[in-house]
């Protein structure tokens, strides 16, 4: 059972014609593509997106990725790609999800992994710097809050 994000956010694409082979189907490496495109969001939702985290001091390269295709997506297909944060005290680790946005069926499982890299030094840190800490601090004390 995969491990469950504690604050998550998704984008809806539809699947365009320039990312489909001859007989329609989704391309392998454009999936990388739409989990940026909910990774963006989810940092979004933080507070830290690649801006800030640039402004911060630091890069956050992805070190790691594993996508596991259950169906392939379609060319004028509805996509859901769902971006849930995992961890982030020593590394940023998502889960995504795609799924069918008709039906809700999976299509592909995937995961990333990237680490804070001191932009000025080019050092990788062993454990991820305040300004993400506080980042998901505030998010999640936000998410607690009564309405």
């Amino acid at each position: 059972m995969r491990k469950r994000g504690v604050i998550s956010a998704e984008v809806e694409i539809r699947v365009p014609f320039f990312d489909v082979d001859s007989i329609h189907v989704v391309w392998h490496g454009h999936y990388v593509k739409y989990l940026e495109q909910a990774r963006c969001e989810l940092l979004d939702a933080l507070g830290y997106n690649y801006c800030a985290m640039r402004a911060s001091g630091y890069a956050w390269p992805v070190i790691d990725l594993h996508l596991r295709y259950a169906q392939p997506a379609q060319f004028g297909q509805r996509l859901v790609v769902r971006a849930e944060l995992v961890e982030w005290e020593h590394r940023l680790k998502i889960h995504y999800l795609i799924l069918d946005a008709q039906t809700g069926q999976r299509l592909t499982r995937a995961s990333t992994e990237q680490v804070a890299v001191r932009i000025e030094t080019g050092e990788m840190q062993l454990a991820s710097p305040a300004a993400l800490t506080e980042a998901v601090r505030r998010r999640l004390q936000a998410m607690e809050a009564p309405a």
